[in-house]
């Protein structure tokens, strides 16, 4: 009999640094200045440190293919809770490979110095959308090549990036003034609006709780590799962050390839191999970030079919390898159609406008896991916890709400309007209508499963 090929403790780690740490949402964050570094400081501490903790406890306790879903059924079996997550996240997976998608085309034309006209660009982004469903049919432990490559080639990419601004700011001095008010956190609507970024940039711990079967000892494996590669994360995040604040004045910072923006200004080139090379590695953390996160995604999504809380064409898995074709297949149809409406969108900032709605709706689906935390060790406190969570029941409950409170916040600055301008609506208008349609759409769709499963 053929053994099983297993996730290493390398593998893991290597795994949750690939779906964590995310370079293209670097260059947003870097647009606010210099308040960014308060944020990033902040929100390590406030939000990825707890989130991290929960995760390693409910990820070890409650160990499953459905992940954070399995996490919040067991907490609220009854109500739609786990179904209205499960579609949040999903929703928010082709959503988000569609505003990668979009960016190909630009990185394509950095790396061969061609100008790609929109037809072509277009082949390009379902191009993308559709190499990324092919290798979701293939287990995680089959695609560990692709995750542990795109996670070294990503922490290279932010060393290379921090060393050039730790040399441009010794040869040339710095883009951004570096004053004790200057790093001060910024209150006004456009800075907190990129808040919710640095959350999502924190997001993923979860994931690896859903390869629990490709894992030797996941038990042990899911703890370390969320505590080891979140110190890993917050270092090269942080030292990313310097590299593009140093790099490039932060009113001129695209949202975009503001990375491979940085790159060009430090090293004075718009082409050439270095430039080139950069691109493609950048693209390949596109790529990486796709396959990791489908693989989560999948499964939640599939489990979630499983138990009625979304369409059981979610639930076909294939007969070879047992993997979530159905919900694979799906994330390329939705992309596909919304990288094809883009198309015939008036020219604007696509890749922002996809990515925070993509945004809204993957910061929903986190919303229940922390309370879920708090009624699980209520209701539930003889289970065996492999890992917990320190502290008392006030440090619980402070590990919670904090994040909970972020996310909330988070969500109310990116989607809906806070001022009435004709700049602002039409910057935030569309995302507010997108959400809004989003969520009747999957109270429609969980309400219909249920029915059907009664029935």
């Amino acid at each position: 009999m053929e053994t099983k090929k297993k996730f290493s403790i390398m593998d893991a780690i290597l795994t949750v640094i690939c779906v964590v740490f995310v370079a293209e949402a670097a260059a947003p964050v870097a647009s606010i200045g210099n308040s960014q570094y308060f944020w990033w400081i902040f929100m390590i501490i406030a939000f990825l440190l707890p989130y991290g903790l929960i995760s390693s406890e409910l990820g070890t306790t409650y160990n499953g293919d459905g992940g954070m879903y399995d996490w919040i059924r067991a907490a609220y079996p009854k109500g739609k809770t786990a179904g209205r997550t499960a579609w949040y996240y999903w929703i928010n997976f082709p959503l988000w490979m569609a505003s990668l998608a979009v960016l190909c085309p630009d990185i394509i034309s950095i790396i061969t110095g061609i100008t790609i006209g929109a037809v072509p660009s277009l082949l390009i982004q379902l191009a993308f959308i559709w190499i990324v469903v092919f290798i979701s049919f293939y287990p995680a432990s089959n695609n560990t090549w692709i995750l542990n490559g795109a996670a070294v080639i990503k922490v290279l990419l932010a060393l290379i990036m921090g060393g050039l601004g730790i040399y441009g700011a010794m040869t040339n001095g710095v883009a951004n003034e570096y004053t004790l008010s200057s790093m001060l956190p910024s209150f006004d609507i456009n800075s907190l609006s990129f808040i919710s970024v640095i959350i999502f940039n924190c997001l993923g711990f979860e994931v690896i709780c859903t390869l629990t079967g490709d894992m030797e000892n996941p038990k042990k494996q899911i703890p370390q590799s969320i505590i080891i590669g979140g110190i890993v994360i917050a270092a090269i995040y942080i030292f990313c962050a310097f590299g593009i604040g140093a790099a490039i004045p932060s009113d001129q910072i695209s949202a975009d390839t503001g990375l491979l923006d940085a790159m060009m200004l430090l090293t004075g080139k718009t082409g050439g191999l270095f430039i080139a090379v950069m691109a493609l590695f950048f693209m390949v953390t596109l790529f990486g970030n796709m396959i990791s996160w489908s693989l989560g995604v999948n499964s939640v999504a599939s489990y979630a079919a499983d138990n009625h809380d979304l369409p059981q064409v979610f639930g076909k898995r294939s007969k070879k390898n047992d993997m979530p074709t159905g919900a694979a297949l799906m994330n390329g149809i939705v992309a596909t159609i919304v990288v094809v409406i883009g198309a015939f969108l008036p020219d604007s900032n696509l890749f922002w406008s996809f990515f925070a709605l993509n945004l809204v709706m993957f910061l929903l689906s986190y919303l229940p896991i922390f309370p879920a935390f708090l009624k699980l060790r209520k209701t539930d406190p003889d289970r065996e916890r492999p890992f917990k969570a320190p502290g008392g029941a006030v440090m619980q409950k402070v590990l919670a709400i904090l994040p909970m409170a972020l996310i909330v916040i988070s969500v109310i600055f990116t989607a809906v309007p806070l001022a009435f301008d004709s700049e602002t609506l039409a910057a935030t208008l569309p995302i507010t209508i997108g959400s809004v349609v989003f969520l009747i759409i999957g109270e429609i769709i969980i309400a219909v499963c249920r029915k059907k499963n009664a029935e």
